[in-house]
């Protein structure tokens, strides 16, 4: 992880720059949950900060293409961390869904 950047900022960071993507309709927290960055009082969900490996996973908008989506959901958080990033789908929203419902 950068060392200038403290690791809420560096998650808040990845996440706000994921949102950003055309195409993303929300972070994921895996099956149970289980993919987040776990900060003092709060955790940031769907995304997990190891040193050299960042996971982000994804609810994408309906009809966004999978592979270009991903491809620059990757190339803008490889901005932010050093190391690996691992993107998943882990669910498309159903068309016209509001933020927050898959």
């Amino acid at each position: 992880m950068s060392s200038e950047l403290t690791p809420a900022e560096l998650a808040d960071r990845v996440a706000s720059a994921v949102l950003a993507v055309p195409g993303v309709h929300d972070l994921h927290g895996g099956v149970l949950g289980e993919v987040a960055t776990y900060l003092p009082g709060r955790r940031v969900t769907g995304v997990r900060l190891r040193d050299g490996d960042t996971q982000v996973h994804l609810v994408l908008s309906w009809g966004a293409p999978i592979t270009a989506t991903t491809d620059e959901v990757r190339s803008r958080v490889a901005e932010i961390v050093p190391g690996t990033v691992h993107v998943a789908v882990e669910d498309i929203a159903a068309p016209g869904a509001g933020p927050g419902t898959p």
